[in-house]
């Protein structure tokens, strides 16, 4: 089976965050290689679990995926972002 998905990586003082929006998975590590594996460890563990729990399927949908052939694929898909700026009052 396979899935695609986003990973935004951010760092936070001496800390980097991965985090992956679609599936609403968070991880942490001191480098942002070593955030993103702590994410896919937490993503796989997750998985194993809901899949032993015949859950996985019902909570991709509600992630927003659907199954086509041997996938899941987004229904919506992120295209792009943007830095804004402001001015506050």
């Amino acid at each position: 089976m396979e899935l695609n998905f986003t990973i935004q990586v951010w760092q936070k003082g001496n800390l980097f965050v991965a985090k992956c929006p679609e599936l609403d998975f968070i991880s942490q590590g001191k480098t942002s290689d070593e955030a993103k594996k702590n994410l896919f460890d937490v993503i796989q563990i997750q998985f194993e679990e809901m899949d032993e729990l015949g859950t996985l399927e019902e909570y991709l949908a509600e992630c927003g995926f659907e199954k086509r052939n041997d996938s899941f694929v987004p229904v919506s898909e992120m295209i792009g972002f943007e830095r804004l700026c402001i001015s506050l009052p």
